[in-house]
């Protein structure tokens, strides 16, 4: 990969992961809790929520790497649960809003490598239509991956907001190890790595093909997971 590819996918890899971040603080914000807002991290510009190892090194080290695995992150925003209108129902929204803000920014990525190819500005093969199937494949991998239902991520605050009783303690207390368990299964077991990878490639297809630029993502595809 060549540094101009490198350099345009960092900068896409930093504004999926602290865009993910900041809409996590505006739908708190919305929700009752100004936390994030006090704090200035209620912004879209990068700078407050960057962490250096986290949201900069570790994803160019992977992108730079080839290993097709891509993991990076950013200081979280601070919920304060008591803050929240409705906690149990607004937690789940906070948590929700992420990935949500990933894959909106998937489909927009998507629309313009669409209207670039069909300018002639981004045709397969070309370096800006890597850079830009690359950020849409980094925005789905982050919604999918921080969907899964093991706290602490994402998809755990939904499905608390369903439980209730011994079962709610019991799941709650699986986020001391969560970490652990994602880890192992992420990297451990085949089939859910299988799962996972299913998942990104039914997302981005289900995104790329009524844009027509499927074709431009399957390579990234390939490269990315099927190594």
């Amino acid at each position: 990969m060549d540094p101009v590819t490198v350099a345009g996918s960092a900068v896409l890899v930093v504004l999926a992961i602290t865009t993910h971040e900041a809409c996590h603080g505006f739908a708190a914000d919305r929700l009752g809790d100004p936390t994030a807002r006090e704090l200035g991290r209620l912004t879209l510009n990068p700078l407050p929520h960057i962490d250096l190892f986290l949201t900069i090194l570790l994803p160019l080290l992977l992108i730079l790497s080839g290993t097709g695995i891509i993991l990076g992150g950013a200081k979280p925003v601070p919920v304060d649960l008591s803050r929240l209108r409705h906690p149990r129902r607004d937690w789940a929204l906070v948590g929700a809003a992420g990935p949500l803000s990933n894959l909106a920014m998937a489909i927009g990525l998507a629309l313009l490598l669409a209207i670039l190819s069909a300018a002639g500005l981004a045709a397969p093969g070309f370096r800006l239509a890597e850079i830009l199937s690359i950020g849409i494949f980094v925005n789905v991998l982050l919604a999918v991956f921080n969907l899964i239902p093991i706290p602490p991520l994402d998809g755990s605050r939904v499905v608390q907001y369903f439980l209730s009783g011994s079962a709610l303690d019991a799941y709650r207390r699986l986020e001391r190890f969560g970490l652990l368990v994602i880890v192992a299964l992420v990297f451990f077991f085949p089939p859910a790595q299988r799962f996972l990878t299913d998942a990104i490639v039914a997302c981005t297809a289900a995104i790329t093909t009524p844009l027509g630029v499927w074709s431009d993502m399957e390579p990234i595809l390939h490269a990315a997971l099927f190594r």
